[in-house]
């Protein structure tokens, strides 16, 4: 499933709160809410404005972090990666 910037977790969904905030960052990144090699918002603020436990949230950020999409640089927190230009489409 596809999430939007401004979606938000929701309990009962199919997909695990982890998957679903992934989805929700991952937008969020591509929208440009965080600038490439700026920090993201701690585990925690991001555990607060989700209502979600910091191991869920971590969670997420991993899967973001597999896909290259942020880093952690330790002791500093999460940043977002330069992201490549997407390729545009070929028309017709």
């Amino acid at each position: 499933m596809e999430y939007g910037p401004d979606d938000q977790v929701e309990r009962d969904a199919p997909a695990a709160p982890f998957q679903q905030l992934a989805g929700i960052l991952r937008a969020r990144v591509k929208r440009g809410d965080w600038k490439p090699n700026r920090a993201m918002p701690s585990e925690n603020a991001l555990a607060d404005e989700y209502r979600l436990s910091r191991p869920t949230v971590r969670r997420a950020i991993a899967v973001l972090a597999e896909e290259g999409l942020v880093y952690a640089v330790s002791g500093r927190g999460t940043y977002v990666a330069e992201q490549e230009p997407e390729a545009p489409t070929p028309s017709g």
